[in-house]
């Protein structure tokens, strides 16, 4: 079973990742000079996100279910995005501001509280409705 924590670290810094690149007014180019180059980071979040999709099938739990539906649209943004022969600051701008890839940042730190209280010490216990994979 894939660490689902280990998935959302992968696409929270990947996603801080296209911002600073973002930020930086690159114009479309193809990815063979001097980086930094954001498909490795695109096609890193986008396997954590099949991960994750993997991981949590077949779960009854409606959160879950919620995170899924998050997941297939914020994958498919990626995909659309990692199709292009040349990415730019400006196409990499618009999937962070994508709806679908800001739902699962949002959707993925609601979760992760559920792992990481606040304040609490120590790695908790996966939660008792949390059966997925048991």
């Amino acid at each position: 079973m894939n660490n689902i924590e280990d998935d959302i670290e992968v696409v929270e810094s990947g996603y801080e990742f296209l911002l600073a690149y973002a930020a930086q007014g690159r114009p479309p180019q193809d990815e063979s000079g001097m980086g930094p180059h954001p498909r490795p980071e695109l096609e890193k979040m986008l396997q954590a996100m099949k991960n994750v999709m993997q991981t949590l099938a077949g779960t009854q739990q409606d959160f879950e279910q919620v995170l899924l539906d998050d997941l297939r649209k914020a994958s498919a943004a990626v995909s659309f995005v990692l199709a292009q022969k040349k990415i730019g600051s400006e196409l990499v701008d618009n999937l962070n501001a994508s709806i679908h890839v800001r739902a699962v940042l949002t959707d993925f730190f609601l979760y992760s509280e559920v792992f990481r209280p606040v304040g609490a010490a120590g790695a908790p216990e996966a939660p008792k409705w949390d059966k997925v994979g048991n």
